[in-house]
């Protein structure tokens, strides 16, 4: 016999630990070599866990456990016999079988015929009286929730007397009245840890403003179909938001610092996180270096990390770091929000639903598909001079975008 210890691999840089979140195979299964066995949580990910060979299985750790980076928590016999696959069904017919008897038939078309017929009822059954109506109506009763004790089942004034409100809260309809309890993944334990801190240790604070999102229609509309044909993906907002963020974050670079401890942190590079709600909860993949990035470059990476973060396949590395934020809580159908900051980051950009709504343009009302931004911001280094005027510069390019993300020229900008 040739026993493999399977141990927990690292998922990334400072995880120490991770939770069985749930075994893929059970104790005795014959795996094969790369197949996923389990899905093992991190505070940062949910993974995959495959087998590292081939054979008869043994798990050491339970669903629910915490299990230290690099313990053993399952044997492999890589001796062990694959089973052999089950012999196929016989699909011929016992020829002795019986025919079902006559009288069987008889006994069972007897029974069905003196099964007990339900009570008849008649049109007095549950009708009050008129002076048990009067009643039942002052005190707010429903007749259906009476019971009546007169002639084939009429509801007395008696009845109407001595029936009650139900109780507040009482369950009257006769629905479900269950709960089930089940414990959050690591991932979700270690998220509301990390909203709770952002709310008790940073001074944060959101400010507003609205963007017109008429060039952008304009622009997709122009370009969207020849964008697509020459580079082979869509042409969405989230590469225009990125570029007015790179921008605005360049022109108020302590938007795009992090605090830590007595000392700023600023960077110089534009890492910007891009929420991503995927069948885990919600994800944080980074654009490296956005500022660099061409619209076609945003959108590329965009569609890339998001497949990953649906399909499960996002890597730790991948979330890791970011200078700055930016989620979309439109694409549910919000309106407006308060974002929380995504720690050590100092600043978050929300973006909404697109409305069409009046506003004054040159003295006229007209409509226009509006948008309203937020953006939560760390007050301790980051004063409002500074957050309002870097939400106005993305203002600047979202409301102009030819001027200010594209230098005067549409095709260029879009590699056409």
């Amino acid at each position: 016999m040739s026993i493999l210890e399977m141990k927990v691999p690292s998922p990334g840089e400072s995880i120490t630990e991770v939770e069985i979140a749930s075994w893929l195979v059970k104790d005795g299964d014959y795996v094969e070599k790369d197949q996923p066995i389990a899905e093992v949580d991190s505070d940062k990910a949910t993974l995959e866990l495959p087998a590292e060979q081939s054979g008869v299985i043994t798990l050491k750790a339970e669903e629910g456990d915490l299990v230290q980076v690099g313990q053993v928590v399952c044997l492999i016999d890589t001796e062990g016999a694959k089973p052999e696959a089950a012999a196929a069904p016989k699909t011929e017919k016992t020829e002795n079988a019986e025919a079902p008897k006559a009288e069987e038939k008889v006994v069972e078309k007897a029974a069905i015929v003196t099964q007990d017929k339900p009570a008849p009822t008649s049109y007095a059954s549950g009708t009050p009286s008129p002076a048990a109506k009067k009643i039942l109506e002052e005190k707010g009763i429903e007749t259906s929730q009476v019971s009546g004790s007169g002639k084939d089942g009429r509801i007395t004034k008696e009845d109407a007397n001595t029936a009650s409100v139900p109780a507040m809260g009482s369950n009257t309809s006769g629905g479900s009245r269950a709960s089930e309890t089940t414990k959050l993944s690591m991932l979700r334990r270690k998220i509301a840890a990390r909203l709770v801190t952002v709310k008790n240790e940073t001074a944060m604070l959101t400010t507003f403003n609205e963007v017109d999102m008429s060039e952008i229609f304009r622009i997709r509309k122009q370009y969207k179909e020849e964008f697509s044909q020459k580079h082979g993906i869509g042409l969405g907002f989230m590469s225009f938001f990125t570029k007015a963020v790179t921008r605005a974050l360049q022109m108020y670079p302590d938007v795009n610092a992090s605090i830590d401890g007595d000392f700023k942190i600023n960077y110089d590079f534009c890492d910007i996180s891009i929420a991503v709600s995927g069948p885990k909860g919600l994800m944080v993949p980074v654009l490296r270096n956005a500022e660099n990035m061409s619209f076609r470059g945003v959108e590329n990476n965009v569609k890339s990390l998001a497949e990953k973060v649906r399909d499960g396949d996002i890597t730790i590395d991948e979330m890791t770091g970011g200078t700055f934020t930016i989620t979309n809580g439109g694409v549910f159908g919000s309106m407006l929000s308060t974002p929380i900051i995504n720690p050590p980051q100092s600043a978050i950009l929300g973006m909404h639903n697109i409305i069409q709504r009046p506003v004054a343009i040159d003295g006229q009302v007209v409509i226009r598909p509006m948008m309203y931004l937020a953006v939560s911001y760390d007050h301790r280094i980051i004063d409002g001079k500074e957050s309002v005027g870097f939400l106005v510069a993305v203002k600047e390019g979202i409301d102009n975008p030819v001027e200010f993300l594209m230098d005067g020229n549409e095709r260029k900008a879009l590699e056409l």
